[in-house]
């Protein structure tokens, strides 16, 4: 049997607030949201250079407290699935899209801006912060 692993793990802040939207049975919410990270090096003449790289993520079924606090600026982990999907847009051109499905999203800040208190300890247990899991593909 081969293995394989498609781990994505990242910290950044929020573009814009998380839209939430139902499937037509209302039986699943489907959270959309972007994150920002930066990578920063020294360019060729030395100074500082930051790039910035803005990541799609859905999230399936997440709680009430994470859909309300999934705001524009806020700092969050988001750990799960790269996957592409195909699509043809308006002019029937046919374009792919990478998008991540989070597994597991941790807020870094608490509601007033400030870091949390797991975040500062250096813990990697949320506590009380809810998780989107998939365990789908277990290989048991």
């Amino acid at each position: 049997m081969a293995f394989s692993l498609n781990r994505i793990m990242l910290i950044g802040n929020l573009g814009r607030d998380a839209e939430t939207r139902f499937t037509a049975d209302n039986n699943l919410a489907i959270t959309n949201f972007s994150i920002a990270t930066t990578y920063g090096y020294k360019g060729k003449t030395g100074d500082w250079v930051n790039e910035t790289t803005w990541h799609r993520i859905t999230g399936f079924n997440l709680s009430d407290f994470m859909k309300d606090n999934l705001k524009k600026g806020k700092k969050f982990y988001v750990e799960g699935r790269l996957t592409t999907r195909e699509y043809t847009d308006k002019e029937g051109v046919k374009r792919y899209s990478t998008d991540i499905i989070a597994e597991k999203i941790i807020p870094l800040e608490t509601a007033g801006g400030g870091r949390d208190e797991e975040a500062q300890n250096g813990s990697s247990d949320a506590g009380a912060a809810p998780v989107v899991e998939d365990n789908n593909d277990l290989p048991f």
